[in-house]
């Protein structure tokens, strides 16, 4: 059997996909939040696989540059 490779734009995926299921958890408003936050994360999923190795950093750092950009 080989190895299975989890490329960071599926982890991306994935993590988003996790932070959305969290969602059905919360109140409305929140949810709405966390979905935004997950579909920001989604958003450089494709940069992200260029520049790390991780998928959560990736899904992170397109997270905050996309709240960076709302708020400048």
């Amino acid at each position: 059997m080989g190895r299975v490779f989890l490329s960071p734009r599926m982890g991306v995926r994935f993590t988003a996909e996790r932070w959305r299921r969290l969602g059905r958890t919360l109140r409305e408003r929140d949810r709405v939040a966390l979905d935004r936050l997950a579909g920001m994360a989604m958003a450089h999923g494709s940069e992200g696989f260029y520049a790390f190795d991780d998928s959560l950093e990736a899904a992170l750092v397109s997270t905050l540059v996309d709240l960076a950009r709302e708020v400048g």
